[in-house]
C-alpha cells in the first residue's frame, strides 16, 4: 500500500456498505480519498467519524453516477484541485425486488444507468486523467456474484435486471482491461466481487 500513499482514490457509491468500508480503509491507509455518493449526507458522517489527522484528505462530494454533467463536474474539480486520479473504486450500484415481466421500466433503466452507465462513465474520466499524467493508475470494478451465475432457487429471486446489469461489468471489465493494455497504459483494471 505504500506505492499509493498520497494517491487520489475516487470511491464511488461511498454512503454505505462496502463503498463507506473501501473509502474508510484507504483513507486510513494514507491516500487522498474522494468519496462519491448521492446520500452527501451519510458520507460526511463518515468522514466525522475519522481521526482529525485524516479527515483533511477525505473529501464528500455528491454526485450521482446517472448524471452525465454531475460526473464530468465531479471528476472536473478533482483534476483541479487535486491534480487527477490515480485509482477508481466504481462501486456505486443499486437494485430493487420485481420481475423482469412485470417490474416498472423506469425502476429497471435506472439500475442499468447506475450499475452499467455509471461505470462507463466514471472509468472514461479516470482512465482519461490516468493516461494524460502516465499514471499506471488503477480501476477496481466491483461486482457481484450474480454477474457470473444466477442461482436456481425455489423462491423466485426477484432481482429482475439485476444480475444482467453485473454481467455487463464482467464483460465491461475484460474489455476495459484489453483496451487499456492496446493502448500501451500500465493501468490495472481488476473485478472484486461482493
Amino acid at each position: 500500500m505504500e506505492r499509493w500513499l498520497k494517491s487520489v482514490a475516487v470511491v464511488t457509491g461511498a454512503s454505505s456498505g462496502i463503498g463507506a468500508a473501501i473509502a474508510k480503509d484507504l483513507a486510513n491507509a494514507g491516500l487522498i480519498v474522494v468519496a462519491l455518493a448521492r446520500r452527501i449526507e451519510r458520507v460526511e458522517e463518515i468522514r466525522a467519524e475519522l481521526s482529525p489527522k485524516v479527515q483533511p484528505n477525505f473529501y464528500a462530494i455528491k454526485c450521482d453516477v446517472t448524471d452525465r454533467n454531475a460526473v464530468n463536474e465531479t471528476f472536473d474539480w478533482i483534476e483541479e484541485n487535486l491534480g487527477g486520479i490515480d485509482i477508481l473504486i466504481n462501486n456505486a450500484g443499486t437494485l430493487f425486488t420485481g420481475q423482469i415481466v412485470t417490474a416498472d421500466i423506469d425502476k429497471m433503466q435506472n439500475v442499468l444507468q447506475t450499475n452499467i452507465m455509471g461505470v462507463v462513465l466514471c472509468t472514461q474520466r479516470a482512465f482519461k486523467s490516468m493516461k494524460a499524467r502516465k499514471v499506471d493508475g488503477h480501476i477496481v470494478n466491483i461486482n457481484s456474484i450474480t454477474g457470473h451465475y444466477i442461482p436456481s432457487l425455489a423462491e423466485p429471486l426477484m432481482m429482475n435486471i439485476y444480475p444482467a446489469s453485473k454481467y455487463a461489468i464482467t464483460a465491461i471489465n475484460e474489455i476495459v482491461r484489453q483496451e487499456v493494455r492496446d493502448l500501451g497504459t500500465r493501468i490495472k483494471i481488476t473485478v472484486s466481487f461482493c
